[in-house]
This record gives C-alpha cells, structure tokens and sequence, in this order.
C-alpha cells in the first residue's frame, strides 16, 4: 500500500541479545574510570607514503581525551604511541551505560607537518579508528582490539589512495566490571537496525533546501520512553541496489572518515524474503520487493543499541505482551543552509521545524517474546501519521517527531549529535512566554484530535449500521423512488431491535463514549465535579448539540459526497484465525457458525483464491454441491490457470453428472499442468466413471509415467551428492494425510496454502518425494509413521480429502485396493475411516481403524481418529484414552489443535481440571483461538484462580465477543468479585447472545441469589 505521505516500504531488523553472566556479586561503585591505551599504529605509509611524525587524539561522546606525543613513523610504516587516556563511566551520568553500549571511541591519526614548509596548518588528520565498547557490558574487564584506521578524504592527496587503510592496536580496561552479577544476569541488550526505505513518493525529494530524513522508535523503560533516533538518512535515486553483506554503521555525525563509521563485525547480511517475520514477505510480492529495491530509495544502514537493566528488562516484556506493535516513524525536515549574518525568518522557525511526509511503520515485536528468538527481521508497510490510528494498534497517544522537534538539533550549524550544545540562533524567549506559547499549542492540538477522533468513530459507526440495513433490507436503487414513511418506521423498528438483541449498539455506545469523555476533557477542559443539578444540566444541553452539529458534519460527508464512502476500519481478526474459527465450528458440527466464519473471510478479500477454495470444501462436506460449485468457479474466475480450482471444478461437475463440463476442465487442468500427477488420475477416474476405459487406462499409465520419473529424479541427486557410500532416503512425506502435512506452528493453516500443498508438489517431477505405485513397502526408521510410499491413487485421496469429495475419493480407494501387492498399507485404512466418520457410519470406521492399528501401531494420527470416533459415539473414557495416547508420540497427529479442544473438553467433564488447563495452554500455544481460552478460562475458574481465569476469558472475549459461555463465566468471576456494574453488563450480555448451556445458567442465578446482587431484576 502506498501513501503519498511516506514510503511503502521500510525494513527494519531487530535484535535482542542476552548478555553473559559474570560471577561477582559485588555491586558496582557509581563511578568507574575506562581507561584507553593506543599502543601502535601499523602501515600508516599505505595512507601517505611520506608521512614522519605523528600524533593520536582521542575522543569519546563528545567530549576531547588527549592527544599522544609525537611519534616518528618508522621505514615500515609503523608508530609506537603507548598513549593511556581515560573517561568516567557512570550509570547516571554523562557516559552512562547506554552511550557505552552504542557509543565507540574515536581515534584520530594526525600528521605533524615540518616547520619548514611554512604552511598555516601544523597539523593534518591522517585517518579515523573507532573501537566499540560492548565487550565491557558483557562483561569483561579488559580486551584488546585492532581497529582498521580508515584515510580520511580531506588529507592531503599527493600518493593518497581512497582505499588504503593502516590499523591501530587499542588496549580498553576497567578496573572491575561495569555491570554487577545481577545486571549481567537479568539485563539485556536491545539493538535497532534500519537498513532503507523503499518505494518513496515523489515528495520526498523536493527542489529547495536539503532535507534530512528520519526515523524514530521509543523503547519503553524503567524512568520514561526512550528515543532510538536514526537521522541522515541518504536519498539514492535509480540503480543498483546495495551490495550484501554490508557493514552497518554508527549513528555519529562528527566522523570525518567515512569508513570509520563502519560498525567492526557487523554486517547487514539479508536472505531470502520468505523467512522474514514482517510483511511483504510472500511469494507474490518479490517482485515488487525487487523493483523497489533498485528504484528511489533513502538508505540509513544504521544500527541503535540501547541497554536494558533488569528493571527496563522487565518493563519492556510488559510492553511487549500488553502492545503488540512498536510504531517506526518516518519523516523529512528542511535543513537551512549555512551562512553568516543576521538570522532570517526561516532560521527564526528553524527550532519549530516543520515535519514532511510523516508515516508510520507498525513492527510486531511479539516474536522476541518467544523462548530462544534473539532477533526478528523484515519489511514493513509504511502508512500516513494518523494520531488516533496510531493510538488504537500501539497505545502511544503522542509523537515522538512532534515531541522532539525542538530537540533535534536542527539549526544553521547542521545536524548535531546528541549532548553537544548548538549555538543559539536567537534569543532564548522567557519561561513564562514559553510555557504560555507551549499550553496554547498543546490545547488546540489537543482538541483537534478529540474532534478528530470523535469524527472517526462516528463514520465507523454509521458505516457498521449502514451495513448492517443493507443486509437486512437490502440496497435500494435511486431509481427506485422515496421509500413510503411507514415502511420506513418499520425497517427503523426492526433494525433498532436487531442491534440491541445482538449487543451491537450496546458496543457502538461504549466505542463513541471514549471519544465524546475526550472531547469534554480536551475542547471543555471540563475534569472536576459540578457544583448543582442545574449546572449539570447546562452543560450536558451544550455538550448534546455540539455532538449533534458535529455528528451532522460527519453523516453530510459520508453519504452526500459522490465518492466511495469511507471504509469500515479493518478488523483485527486475520484470515488466518477465521479459518481457524470456521475448522473448529466445524468439529464441533456446529455448521452454522462455520458458515459465518467463512463467509466473513469472503467479506474480508473476495479476491483470495484461498478463501473460495475452502468455502467450496466445506459446502461438499454437507452435501451442498450446486454452492460449492458456484465457490470453485468463482475462484477459477480470479485465475483461470489455478490448477487446484480446474480440477475441483471437475470433481463437481461430474458428480453433479455435468459430464461434458467435467471432461472441459479436467481436459484444461492436464494441458496447463502435464506433469500434474493429480490431474491425470483425476482425469482417468472420470473417464471410468464415464465407462470410457481405454482413456482411463491411457491417463492412469501417464500419471505412473510420472512418478516413476520423480523417483528416479529424486534417486539420483542423492546418490550423486552422497557418493556409493550414501544411503539414498527413504521418503514418508506424501503418502498419506499425515503429520507432515500441517503448518509449520502444527495448526492446520487453511489460508496459507495448505490445499497447494498437497497438489502443487504433484505438478512437477522436480518438487514430489515419493515412490512408484509398484515400490515395495518401507518404512521411515524412527519416524513412528510406517507408509507405504505413495501411489497416485493415494496422493489423489491426499487431495480429495482436503476438499471433502467423498465419492472420488471411494473411486481412487478402490484402484489402489486393487493395484497393491499384498495388505493394503495403513494410509488405505486411515483413509478409508474417515469417509466412514463423516458419514457417521461408527462400527465401519472402528473396523478400518483396527487394520490400521495392525499395520501400523506406532501412526499418531490412527490413534487420533479412534479418539475422535470415541468422542462422537460420546464414550468419553475411550477418547481420552485415544488421545493422550495420540499426543504422547514424538511426532504430533495431523490435527493436533482438535484432539486438544476434545481432551480439554473430556478432562473438564471429568473434573480434572489441572490437566485440562494444561492441555488448553498447549493449543492456545500452536493456535490461539477463542474456545481455547475459553477452555483455559474454565479450568482456572474450577480451581479457584480468579485472575488467571479472568485474563484468559479476557483473550477469549478479543477473539470473539459474541460468545455467550464466555460472558457467562465472566459474570461468575465478577460476581465472586463483589463487582456489581461488571456483574450486570456481562449478565446482560449472557442474555442477550443467548446462552444455550443450562447448567451454567443455573449456577449464573444460584450466585445472584446467593449474593444478591448481578441480576437489574432483584
């Protein structure tokens, strides 16, 4: 997405990096000396070839060491200095422990000149060295380093050489460590990479004045937020993108060598898009990654480093955990050109600065909660600064642009470092003139972002009601007439009622009543009590017609303006957890909520392919074919060369008998995809179906042709790889609906391909891993799951059954029953109970999966499926058995997030709720949804755990708030609580949503009763 006040995209890595531990328990005085010591400087003759004497000067933040004596360079280059200088570090003060972690030393070479040549400059700077620090907060006390000592680009330039580089051998000592056993145990390291910009609108490279581009994030700590400033950022027009690996550099700006603001050993290394946590990390956006990449672009390759003691340590997991996202700003200023004289009105307002192009990127940064991530890493959408946008995905209510611009050292002098004064422009105004100028601004932003905010959510709103008439009633034509004024009241009525039966105006009052709290505080300035009723009243009438009046603005733009309206804010439910919702409606038979889950992510992008897919899977699992149908089209529409969407096509149309239509697709599916293995067993079941067995014949020979090639593929490049001593290995993947097959979190991940992922590895011999249909049976060693490797029959069921064509899939049965040499293998078997769970034929199905159990003891996921048939004939001692039995194998079943809920449902039935709570956290750790926090919410509830229980309804309730049983036991938590107003509204809601589960209902009232309170009725 691209907006005209910022880039499109920005990538930013971050790294969290543990320091080591350091026996001493001793604490560590306030102030500790850092002594420096410069022993020798080598090749310098590769700098200058003449140079004789010589000098090093020292600096560190700022601030001036010393300079050595001078030192005569020897024939070979080389200058012995045995220079010690030293600096106070102090954990409060000037060098404290963040400017050691991100500050280095720098070391300046300088040429002393001959008297003789009568030059004004005695003294000429050679070349820059910096030495970084961090070695002393992981804690060492002393450490040696060779500093390359980089020319600087102002030396003279008789025999200079751009490139040539001497080097400087650095002593670095304390006297004990910087950091106590405590600080070293339980601090950390936080660093900050911010690599470039990309994709940049035209208006970041204005004609007129220099520009200065920027980018800032606050780290949350112990005193206050702290600003990680990245300023310089380089604007680099068309061309080659940057070399990788590329050093990193240091944010300093006094460094008159370039090379010298090269970090020592840390590189910017890149890799592949795929395995980056941000976005844009997909397939189909490499190619715009790759354009962008080498078109207009700002570069910073900068890195920030900030230290974290045990108490910021602390506060940022907090941070973390409460607020997911971390906002990147990004912004431009103009720089005023340097001069002499008095000052002008541009440097009058030079300290007020105006901020251009001001976006926001939003950075996950709960992976670095996770146990051993140390770093995450990606790209990032960059979107236009919005105040209250900003504040609902990151609760930060200011800006740090804003709030540092008179910071940021932004005057006729250039661009300074941080703790180096620039001279005044002006005269300094008084305190109170200050402080004055300072609250007017403050109040009339302030109360523009009220009236903002207020204007937002009442478009929000009236979009969400507009929506929800329209599905009501429908859209009326303008050309349809004026509607007559009962029917009109009517629709009013029965829409007012819909909203309150469904707690939806309920959730619009409480969404507007923040925003209409601010406006009183921040356009009223209205914080205290009032005095009398009357006053009271006053304002109220006041407050009532200015939100009208405003509320009429709003409604004026929205539905009078020709352009398109104003879009419903996008919900923080991903397609992702949709699927996941819709999966688990789905085993809970529960197929009206499934509709709704899917039918939401249709709303969310009706052009994902994905989406269609499985919507048109779930319709074959009712028997609904003519929709599934009408859903399989409709994504062959999108892409008429998706392969998945030809073949499903077909499956359907031949079952609805629409033979002529299935032949057409299938036909298409071969000649788009020949190597697809699944096609053309598709095809040669059609054919049969058809009683057409000469074609039949002729499309099952090419789909063995196939995999015979793919074997045979596959046999030789390990053979050639490994020489004759290597073993060739045996495949176990794709021979049956395994658990090979989930997502790489174990959830069955229903957008992110896992439909391709069965089929697209048939299309090509290059991508599948199988055996010929005629191979001999061998087992994975080790693996728990002994296949027999696949045949094209079996990878056919593979597919059908992810897409629930039943009736295909007893028709592939049946050719791999009779083509097997020998038992048929336990995928046939496992395969075969399914088709008998979902049409609820129990004692066939227990008969499969006993001849599962006899070939194949040790397969997780034949356990599983006799847990799941205990579990529906509702022997709830038999399913328990089954699964704890299915998750106590190494590997994990195919459906790992379905045997949790049902264990977790059995163990709560059973009343051992430890274990449910257990087993509730394991699915809420592979794939959080709404009924596994519910489930943990139950158990902690049960055991007496009010607060845990409470924040894991709570979760459940952000996942979706239109569970009945949630709000249920939300209301018995509040009512063991004493919180009468809570216990009210959530009982309120329980009503409302309707729930069905009466016991809990029962025990909802007996409490009521009990403590007399929670009921509006008692």
């Amino acid at each position: 997405m691209e907006v005209s006040g910022g880039p499109a995209v920005r990538r930013v890595s971050s790294t969290s990096s543990t320091t080591t531990v350091f026996p001493s328990d001793s604490r560590p005085p306030p102030v500790k000396p850092v002594q420096v010591t410069v022993v020798t400087a080598q090749d310098l003759k590769s700098i200058k070839s003449d140079v004789s004497v010589t000098l090093v000067r020292a600096e560190y933040n700022g601030v001036f060491l010393g300079d050595s004596s001078k030192t005569d360079v020897s024939p070979n280059g080389t200058a012995n200095y045995n220079f010690t200088t030293s600096f106070e570090g102090s954990p409060d003060g000037p060098n404290s422990l963040d400017d050691i972690a991100t500050k280095p030393v720098l070391l300046t070479v300088i040429e002393v000149l001959q008297r003789e040549k009568r030059q004004k400059k005695k003294t000429v700077p050679l070349g820059q060295a910096v030495v970084d620090l961090l070695p002393l907060l992981q804690g060492q006390c002393s450490f040696n380093v060779s500093a390359p000592l980089y020319a600087v680009p102002t030396s003279p330039v008789e025999s200079l050489q751009p490139e040539a580089k001497g080097g400087l051998e650095v002593t670095v000592c304390t006297e004990e460590p910087l950091l106590s056993a405590e600080q070293l145990s339980n601090g950390n390291l936080l660093s900050v990479t911010l690599e470039a910009a990309y994709s940049v609108p035209e208006a970041f490279a204005p004609a007129g004045p220099r520009q200065n581009y920027m980018a800032c994030l606050q780290v949350p700590a112990a005193g206050e937020e702290l600003p990680l400033l990245f300023k310089n950022g380089i604007l680099k027009l068309a061309g080659e993108k940057e070399p990788l690996p590329r050093p990193k550099k240091w944010p300093l700006a006094d460094v008159m060598a370039p090379g010298a603001l090269s970090i020592p050993n840390s590189f910017i290394v890149g890799g592949p898009y795929e395995d980056e946590d941000g976005e844009l990390n997909k397939r189909e956006d490499e190619e715009f990654r790759i354009q962008a990449e080498s078109t207009k672009r700002i570069v910073w390759d900068m890195e920030r480093r900030c230290y974290l003691d045990p108490a910021a340590a602390v506060i940022l997991q907090k941070r973390i955990a409460e607020c997911w996202y971390w906002p990147v700003e990004v912004c431009r200023m103009s720089v005023a050109s340097p001069g002499k004289g008095k000052t002008n009105k541009a440097d009058k307002g030079d300290e007020h600065k105006q901020i251009f192009s001001h976006g926001v990127a939003y950075v996950n940064v709960v992976p670095l909660l996770c146990p051993g991530v140390k770093q995450i890493r990606g790209a990032f959408r960059v979107f236009a600064y919005q105040d209250s946008e900003v504040f609902e995905k990151t609760k930060i209510q200011h800006s740090v642009f804003r709030d540092l611009r008179t910071k940021l050292s932004l005057t006729k002098e250039g661009f300074l470092t941080p703790g180096i004064s620039p001279p005044l422009s002006r005269p300094v105004p008084t305190k109170a003139q200050k402080e004055d100028k300072e609250k007017i601004t403050k109040d009339k932003d302030s109360n523009g972002r009220a009236v903002e905010d207020y204007h937002k959510h009442v478009t929000s709103i009236a979009v969400a009601i507009l929506s929800e008439y329209h599905e009501r009633f429908g859209k009326r034509l303008p050309d349809r007439g004026a509607m007559d004024h009962q029917t009109l009241e009517e629709q009013k009525c029965q829409l007012n009622a819909r909203l309150n039966s469904s707690g939806k105006y309920f959730a619009f009052k409480e969404k507007l009543k923040y925003a209409v709290v601010k406006i009183v505080r921040e356009k009223y300035l209205k914080t205290t009590a009032f005095e009398s009723q009357e006053q009271l009243q006053e304002f109220l009438s006041e407050l009532y017609v200015y939100l009208v009046d405003q509320m009429h603005v709003v409604l004026n733009q929205l539905l009078c303006e020709e352009e398109a309206a104003a879009p419903v804010p996008p919900s923080r439910t991903t397609k992702e957890q949709l699927w996941l919702f819709a999966r688990e409606a789905e085993v809970n038979k529960d197929y009206k909520l499934a509709t709704h889950y899917h039918q939401q992510r249709l709303a969310q992008d009706q052009h994902n392919i994905q989406c269609w897919v499985d919507y048109g899977a779930f319709c074959l699992l009712f028997k609904e074919t003519t929709k599934a149908q009408e859903c399989f089209r409709q994504a062959l529409s999108l892409d008429p060369h998706h392969i998945q969407s030809l073949l499903l096509c077909g499956v359907v149309a031949a079952i609805l008998q629409h033979y002529e239509e299935a032949e057409v697709f299938l036909e298409d599916a071969c000649c788009l995809e020949p190597s697809s293995i699944v096609a053309w067993t598709l095809s040669g079941l059609f054919y049969e179906l058809k009683d057409n067995n000469i074609q039949a014949e002729m499309a099952f020979r090419e789909a063995k042709k196939l995999l015979q090639a793919q074997l045979a593929t596959e046999r030789s490049i390990p053979a050639a790889a490994e020489g004759e001593g290597g073993e060739t290995p045996i495949s176990d993947g794709s021979a049956s609906p395994g658990p090979e097959k989930r997502s790489p979190e174990g959830v069955p991940d229903g957008s992110a391909d896992e439909l391709a992922e069965v089929v697209e590895p048939a299309l090509g011999p290059e991508e599948e891993n199988s055996a010929p249909e005629a191979a001999p049976e061998a087992p994975s060693p080790g693996s728990g799951l002994n296949q027999r490797p696949c045949t094209i029959f079996m990878k056919t069921v593979e597919f059908l059954m992810k897409v629930n064509a039943i009736q295909f899939v007893r028709m592939a049965l049946a050719h791999e029953l009779l083509s097997v040499q020998g038992w048929p293998s336990c995928a046939y078997y496992l395969a075969l109970a399914q088709t008998y769970l979902l049409e609820e034929e129990f004692s066939k199905c227990e008969e499969c999966l006993g001849e599962a159990l006899r070939t194949d003891y040790a397969n997780p996921n034949v356990w599983a499926q006799k847990g799941h048939l205990g579990y529906l004939r509702r022997d709830f001692s038999e399913a328990k058995e089954y699964y704890e039995r299915a998750i106590s194998f190494v590997e994990d079943a195919e459906d790992m997030h379905s045997i949790y809920l049902r264990l977790g449902s059995v163990y709560l039935e059973d009343g051992e709720y430890g274990q449910a709570k257990q087993t509730y956290l394991l699915a809420c750790k592979n794939s959080a949804s709404c009924l596994t926090w519910l489930g943990v919410g139950i158990a902690c509830y049960r055991l007496q755990e009010m607060l845990e229980a409470e924040d894991a309804l709570s979760e459940a309730n952000a996942l979706n708030n239109t569970n009945a049983e949630v709000w249920g036991y939300l209301t018995l938590i509040c009512l063991h609580g004493g919180r009468r107003l809570e216990a009210e509204q959530c009982y309120k809601y329980t009503l409302k949503l309707g729930l069905t589960n009466e016991p809990l209902l029962q025990e909802i009232r007996a409490a009521q009763h009990r403590l007399g309170f929670g009921d509006p009725s008692l």
